[in-house]
Order: structure tokens, then C-alpha cells, then sequence
């Protein structure tokens, strides 16, 4: 392994399975997907069977608050000490080029270590890796009673660079077909097609590691967001997976004082991935309000006052057409109701983004009463289905731009949760790559 602590990473030491071990079996879908849908897992543990997998490395969420958590806990570490005891992995140093295929998309990533003494994931931070979106506590402690008693970590954190010329990347995708081969397999139950390459060649990985120092030097950054040196430098941002890296970072502070600076666990394994890449596609999430008291636009004006204006639309197609081509500067969001649909424009917002003015009128109008619940929803016929019965309303939002997100979590700190999604469930990180932490 190699340490560049300049940019916080580290080329690690990186397990694979052994050559005649099943891949589409020891690969599963990161443990936060299909949560409401134990049919899904149900079908991993079958075709999994009695096979290495990391099914049995990594608690799915779906056990979380089941009589099968605990057990579920004990044999991800039970396992562990297996597959290392029976020399099932093979050790590759390096970086590892990864390119998944899903949903007629291609997503290039590069799998390294990122240093935690780097990272803070409250908000307001100004370490070199951050997250993007609100980290709620009460979700780390199943995740830290797996990682404290652990060997190996199995990540599916997939965390962003912003690099418009594509320095980072790119070139090792030029070089790709020279690179060793690692895996190259379908991924189960329709989740597409992974391949995995050694950066073997230390031309390329040099080449990467200037690229990432050139991006976090201060006279290319600050320009590049107009912001001064008190916002600190943003280099990497967690875009999945922001509970598990930030129960790795629980773990090393509570360990650290003990083992040293000098231990595996003071990193995290992770792919990073561009958020220019061609194939990375956000989707928004948008907002349905139910047993709604008042009348959402009374209460929009009374929390926004004059920064407010609506304006009627003939049809929802209309409305969710002016939503995804508006480019003005105020905030634009679809309100939907048993009596129409409209527009909403929020002038002089202190948020950067439309959904952060909205999550803030939302987050206060729930604790005055005004309405029920919340669900946070995908597409616009699910919005406009709900949102127009009785009682209920939605909230349309525009697609947030890809090159928002780093200047909006710099600026604001964190994006408001579900601000947006890194592609459908199928699409999210399968398990493939481990390391030793213990």
C-alpha cells in the first residue's frame, strides 16, 4: 500500500476473491437497498446457497429490528474469520478500475482508500472529504457493532469528485484494455454487468494522484466555486453510502487513542466516481404532504411572505414541463392539490438549491400540526397521483444539476435529505472489494 496524504488517499491492499469462486454469487447489492421488499433478499440467499458471498459479510437492512439481527451480526464476523482462514481472498495492490453497466448505462469509478483523519461528516465541516447530506445518528449503531468486531470491510461507498476535464479518471480508461483483468461478470437478478481492472501501471496511478492534488490545490479551487479559504477545500463527497463511512470514522475515533495513527483502520475503501461521468444520472426526490390542517399555498405565503408568487397551470404536464426547463433565478417548485396544479417561485432564498427552501417551510409546518406526514417520492406520476387527493399535496422539484453539488454542500454545508438519488435501487454498488481492517 501507498500513502499520498496530500489528498488524503491510499493505494490499498485490496481482496478478491480466488479465481474458481463464483462472482455472481459473492457479489450482493449494497445492504441499504430493497429494505421493503425481503422477496429481494429472500432470492440473493437462494441463489447464494452455501457459496462464499458477501450476503454473509454485511447486515441488509431488511434484518434491521428482527429477531435475525443479532445472529445476522454475529455471522458476518463469523464468516469473515472463514473466508480469511481458508485463504479465499486474494490480496491485489493497486488501484482498481471499476466500469458497472445498468439500465443502458455505463459509470466509471476508481476504487482507493480514502485517510478518515480527513474526513467529518457534520455539517459545516470543512475537511477534504465530507458528506452531502444530513448523517442521522441513530443509524450507526448496527453498523458499528459489525465493524467493531470485524476483519474486513466490504464497501458499496461511492463518493464524488468534481472534475469537469475528466484529469482523473479518463486517462486510465484510455489505458484500460492494457490493464490486468481482475473480474468481468453479470451481476444477479438484473443489476447489469461489473468489470474490474488492476491499475498496475504506476504511470497511470501517479497521473491520478496529481490530477486529484491538482483539483484540491487552493489557486484552482477557490476560483472554481468563487468561495475564499474559510470554506476549507471540498476533494471528496460522499454520494452513497455516507452511514457507513461514517461509522468507519465512529469506529477509528473510539479506537485511535489505542492502536495508533498507524492502522488499517485509520482508512476506508471506496470507489470514487466523477460526477461528470456521462453515465452517473441524479434523480430528484420529490416531497408528498399528507393530512394536511391548512392550505398549503395560505401556509407557503405566511412562511415566505413576499419572496412568494404563484402562477396556475393548465395541466400537470404543463407544470412539470416548466419545473424541468426553468432557468431563472428564483427557486421554482410544482405544488400539486385537490385543486390544481401550480407553480411556486421563491425569490432572494438564502438556500442554494429549490429543495432547501422547501424542506425548511415543510420541516416547519409538520411541527406546527398543519400536516400529518411525509413521504419522500420518486417520479412525476407518483407526485401527481398523491399530491392531488384530498387532504394531501405534492411537491414537484427540478432535477438538481450535477454541478450544483459541490458548490451547494460547500456553501451550505450538507444538501437537505433526500435531495436527490444516484440512479434507480438496481443501479446502486454491489459488494466486490474487501480489506483488512483488523
Amino acid at each position: 500500500m501507498r500513502n499520498y496524504p496530500n489528498v488524503g488517499v491510499q493505494v490499498a491492499d485490496i481482496l478478491l476473491p480466488k479465481q474458481g469462486l463464483e462472482p455472481q454469487k459473492w457479489a450482493t447489492i449494497a445492504c441499504d437497498q430493497f429494505t421493503s421488499q425481503p422477496e429481494y433478499w429472500q432470492k440473493v440467499a437462494d441463489i447464494v446457497g452455501t457459496a462464499p458471498s458477501t450476503y454473509n459479510l454485511v447486515l441488509p437492512e431488511v434484518f434491521l429490528g428482527t429477531p435475525d439481527e443479532n445472529e445476522r451480526v454475529q455471522l458476518s464476523q463469523q464468516k469473515m474469520r472463514e473466508y480469511v482462514h481458508q485463504e479465499l481472498l486474494d490480496t491485489h495492490t493497486g488501484l482498481v478500475y471499476v466500469e458497472r453497466t445498468s439500465l443502458g448505462k455505463l459509470r466509471r469509478g476508481l476504487m482507493i482508500a480514502l485517510d478518515l483523519e480527513n474526513y467529518n461528516y457534520n455539517k459545516g465541516s470543512r475537511t477534504l472529504i465530507r458528506a452531502t447530506e444530513g448523517t442521522i445518528l441513530d443509524r450507526l449503531p448496527p453498523r458499528m457493532r459489525i465493524r467493531e468486531g470485524a476483519i474486513l470491510e466490504i464497501p458499496h461507498i461511492l463518493v464524488l469528485i468534481d472534475d469537469p476535464g475528466c484529469s482523473v479518471i479518463d486517462p486510465i480508461t484510455a489505458e484500460a484494455a492494457s490493464l490486468p483483468l481482475l473480474y468481468d461478470f453479470d451481476l444477479m437478478q438484473g443489476s447489469g454487468h461489473l468489470t474490474g481492472r488492476l491499475v498496475n501501471n504506476p504511470a497511470l496511478e501517479h497521473q491520478a494522484v496529481a490530477a486529484l492534488e491538482e483539483l484540491a490545490s487552493p489557486e484552482v479551487f477557490y476560483p472554481k466555486y468563487d468561495v475564499t479559504d474559510e470554506h476549507g477545500i471540498l476533494l471528496f463527497a460522499v454520494g452513497d453510502g455516507n452511514h457507513s463511512l461514517a461509522t468507519a470514522k465512529a469506529i477509528w475515533e473510539k479506537i485511535k487513542p489505542v492502536v495508533g495513527m498507524n492502522h488499517p483502520a485509520r482508512y476506508a475503501l471506496v470507489e470514487i466516481e466523477n460526477v461528470h461521468d456521462e453515465g452517473l444520472h441524479f434523480e430528484p426526490i420529490h416531497r408528498v404532504m399528507f393530512g394536511c390542517q391548512t392550505d398549503p399555498k395560505i401556509s407557503m405565503k405566511a412562511y415566505f411572505g413576499d419572496a412568494l408568487q404563484f402562477s396556475t397551470c393548465q395541466s400537470p404536464e404543463e407544470m412539470v414541463e416548466k419545473v424541468e426547463t426553468y432557468r431563472g433565478d428564483d427557486h421554482i417548485i410544482g405544488l400539486v392539490s385537490a385543486n390544481g396544479p401550480e407553480l411556486a417561485f421563491i425569490s432572494n432564498s438564502s438556500a442554494n438549491l429549490p429543495v432547501g427552501a422547501l424542506q425548511a417551510f415543510l420541516d416547519n409546518w409538520l411541527k406546527q400540526g398543519n400536516a400529518g406526514k411525509i413521504d419522500y417520492v420518486h417520479g412525476a406520476e407518483v407526485v401527481l397521483s398523491l399530491g392531488s387527493q384530498p387532504g394531501n399535496c405534492g411537491f414537484y422539484l427540478p432535477t438538481m444539476p450535477k454541478n450544483s453539488l459541490f458548490k451547494t454542500v460547500i456553501l451550505d454545508g450538507a444538501l437537505p435529505r433526500k435531495t436527490f438519488s444516484m440512479g434507480e435501487a438496481l443501479e446502486k454498488r454491489f459488494y466486490m472489494e474487501a480489506r483488512r481492517i483488523a
